[in-house]
């Protein structure tokens, strides 16, 4: 059986015992600090669902541009970046040569730009058994014209002749993005001008998890830079790794009060400095859930609590969205690793408690 077929099968059978509704109590969430305070001036709204209309997209993370209200998406199947409008619209912002297939989103307002993790799977238009788990690159996009600012190649820094899959990145308030890598327990640092460096390779960021055909090792999958210059890491298995920006050395597991859901697939900041995570449900065939962690000791130790859940099968990614609501993204993934087409993609809000 082929690894595709397998990891497929996996995927179907979560596809098979999830309910086609959404459990969720009304959503009354304030924004991240991704989203400007003036877009989420207005008192908050409920959000209805967004049923995208991008079939062949296969988006596996999502950011909300509170300049143009617009959500932003990759491409696990092309090299593409797209928008996503409120009504469901999808256009292509950015077609890069350059790029296999997009993994990580992540919009900056502050600069008017828009930046992406270059990865291949081995399922993208453009994958071949040359590139496969060997492209690792993180790239700036002008958020309107779509125009690339540059092209930061990770694999030339890491100079490791591993396996790289770039799951996330996140920017810091001075321009500096930080990337983590799914299989490799490396964090790179790229500053505002795209110059790549590694900030950390620790052992606490090392793959622990195995997709059944799929994936073996599986490490970090989430970043998000706090006020104090602090990442926080999500890995699969379901713990959290603080990083001190400046001191990264003393890296070290935050203590929670009970492990998030495995596999842990996003995670955001929310204003009070908690975050909100989701599951993927990638292997339990269960509902993704959806958790509220709440610091203790400057990031040291942390409380978990589930919020609610989505039962859309294989959720990847939590973002902002319009009116102080939190989407979370289901990509089509079944379909993508069965070779079939698909409609779209969806965006539920969800309770962050």
């Amino acid at each position: 059986m082929s690894s595709k077929t397998t990891a497929a099968a996996i995927l179907l059978a979560a596809l098979a015992t999830a309910s086609p509704t959404l459990t969720i109590a009304p959503a009354h969430a304030t924004p991240g600090p991704r989203v400007s305070a003036a877009a989420f001036s207005r008192p908050h709204q409920a959000q209805a669902a967004i049923d995208a209309r991008g079939p062949g997209v296969f988006p596996h993370s999502v950011d909300y541009d509170p300049c143009s209200g617009r959500f932003v998406v990759g491409s696990l199947a092309h090299s593409t970046l797209s928008t996503v409008g409120p009504d469901g619209t999808v256009r292509t912002l950015v077609d890069d040569p350059r790029l296999v297939s997009v993994q990580g989103v992540s919009v900056d307002s502050r600069r008017h730009r828009v930046l992406a993790t270059n990865v291949d799977y081995g399922l993208a238009d453009r994958s071949s058994p040359a590139t496969k788990l060997s492209v690792a690159g993180v790239a700036s996009y002008d958020a309107t014209s779509g125009r690339r600012q540059w092209y930061a190649d990770l694999n030339q820094v890491a100079n490791d002749g591993r396996q790289h899959l770039l799951a996330d990145l996140t920017v810091a308030p001075d321009g500096t993005v930080y990337a983590v890598d799914q299989l490799t327990p490396t964090v790179f640092r790229i500053d505002r001008d795209g110059r790549p460096s590694v900030l950390l390779n620790h052992d606490l960021l090392a793959g622990t998890v195995d997709i059944p055909g799929f994936l073996n090792g599986v490490g970090s999958t989430s970043v998000v830079w706090l006020p104090g210059n602090v990442l926080i890491i999500a890995k699969a298995d379901g713990s959290l790794v603080r990083v001190p920006v400046r001191r990264p050395e003393q890296a070290s597991a935050v203590q929670l009060s009970t492990r998030l859901s495995a596999l842990t697939a996003g995670i955001r900041v929310l204003p009070d400095g908690s975050i909100a995570a989701i599951s993927s449900g990638l292997l339990t065939g269960k509902a993704a859930v959806v958790q509220r962690v709440r610091p203790r000791d400057h990031w040291t130790a942390a409380t978990v609590t589930v919020t609610g859940s989505v039962t859309d099968p294989v959720t990847s990614d939590l973002t902002a969205g319009p009116g102080g609501s939190t989407f979370a993204l289901s990509g089509g993934l079944a379909a993508l690793l069965m070779g079939r087409p698909n409609d779209g993609f969806t965006l539920r809000p969800v309770d962050i408690g």
